[in-house]
C-alpha cells in the first residue's frame, strides 16, 4: 500500500514538474496557429480560435482582401468589399487606367476615358511621339508630325549626328556633314587622338601627330614608364631610362635594401651590401654579452 501510494506521489510531481513544459508549448503552437490564420496561409485552423481571435482574423482577411483589390490581384473578391471601400476602389482604378493611358504604359483601356481625358490622352501620344522622333528613341511615327515638328527633329538629328562624329561614339554619318561641320569634325578627331597619345590610352595613332603634339606625348610617356620604375611595376622599361634616371632608381633601391637588411623587414639582397654596410648590420644585430 505504501508502495503504490508512493508511485502515485511520485507520478504528481512529475506531472507538474512538466506543466510549464507543455503549457508552453500549447501556447506556442496557438500563437503560431493564430499568425497563421491572419497571414491566410493553409495552415489555419479555425477551430482552435476563440471568440476575440476569430474576430482578429476576420478583420485581417478582410483588410488583406482590400489591399489586393487595390493592386489589381487576383484574389481580390468585389463581394466583400464595403460599399465605400467599392467606391474608393473605383476611383483608384480610374486614376490608374487614365495614368497608364498617358504614360503609354502599363493596361490603358481607352474606352473607360471621358472625353476630355482621351483628349489629354491624345496630346500625350502626340508629344511623346514628337520627343522620341527628336531624341531618336522608342517609336517614332513621322507620319504623325507636324512640318514645324518634322523639322525640329531633322535639325535634332543633324546636330546630334555632328555630336556623335566630334566625340567619336554613336552612329556617326560623314556623309551628313556640311563642309563646315567636315572641318570641326575633323579638328575634334585630331584633339582626341592627340589627348589619347599623350594620356597613353587606346585608339592612338602617333602617325596623325604633329611635331608638337608628337614631343608632348613622348614626354609624357616618358614621365608614365619612370613613375612605374620607381613603384617597380611590370611595364617599367628600364631601357627608356636616362643615365641619371637609372642611377637615381638604383641608389634609391641600395638604400631600400639596405634599410630592409638593417631593420630586418622587407626584402633584403646582403650580397649588394657594401663591405661597410655589413660591418655596420653586423655590429647592430651583435648580441650584448653580461
Amino acid at each position: 500500500m505504501r508502495v503504490t501510494l508512493r508511485k502515485c506521489l511520485l507520478a504528481q510531481v512529475a506531472c507538474l514538474s512538466l506543466w510549464p513544459v507543455l503549457a508552453f508549448a500549447q501556447s506556442s503552437d496557438l500563437a503560431q496557429n493564430l499568425a497563421d490564420c491572419k497571414n491566410g496561409r493553409e495552415t489555419c485552423d479555425r477551430s482552435k480560435l476563440n471568440q476575440l481571435e476569430s474576430a482578429d482574423v476576420a478583420l485581417a482577411g478582410h483588410v488583406r482582401n482590400v489591399s489586393d483589390c487595390r493592386n489589381g490581384y487576383n484574389f481580390c473578391d468585389h463581394l466583400k468589399l464595403t460599399e465605400p471601400e467599392a467606391i474608393a476602389l473605383a476611383v483608384a482604378d480610374h486614376q490608374r487606367n487614365v495614368s497608364n493611358c498617358n504614360d503609354g504604359r502599363g493596361s490603358c483601356d481607352p474606352s473607360k476615358l471621358s472625353q476630355s481625358e482621351a483628349r489629354e490622352m491624345a496630346v500625350a501620344e502626340h508629344q511623346r511621339n514628337f520627343a522620341n522622333c527628336k531624341d531618336g528613341v522608342g517609336d517614332c511615327d513621322r507620319s504623325k508630325l507636324s512640318p514645324s515638328e518634322a523639322g525640329a527633329v531633322d535639325t535634332a538629328k543633324r546636330q546630334l549626328n555632328v555630336s556623335d562624329c566630334k566625340n567619336g561614339t554613336g552612329a556617326c554619318d560623314h556623309s551628313r556633314l556640311t563642309p563646315s561641320e567636315k572641318r570641326e569634325v575633323t579638328a575634334a578627331e585630331h584633339n582626341r587622338n592627340a589627348r589619347n597619345c599623350e594620356n597613353g590610352w587606346e585608339e592612338c595613332d602617333h602617325s596623325k601627330l604633329t611635331p608638337s603634339e608628337a614631343g608632348q606625348t613622348a614626354v609624357a610617356e616618358h614621365q608614365r614608364n619612370l613613375s612605374a620604375c620607381r613603384d617597380v611595376q611590370e611595364t617599367c622599361d628600364y631601357s627608356k631610362l636616362t643615365p641619371p634616371e637609372a642611377k637615381m632608381l638604383a641608389d634609391a633601391e641600395h638604400k631600400r635594401n639596405y634599410t630592409a637588411c638593417l631593420k630586418g623587414h622587407g626584402y633584403c639582397d646582403p650580397s649588394r651590401l657594401t663591405p661597410s654596410e655589413a660591418r655596420a648590420i653586423q655590429t647592430e644585430h651583435k648580441p650584448v654579452l653580461r
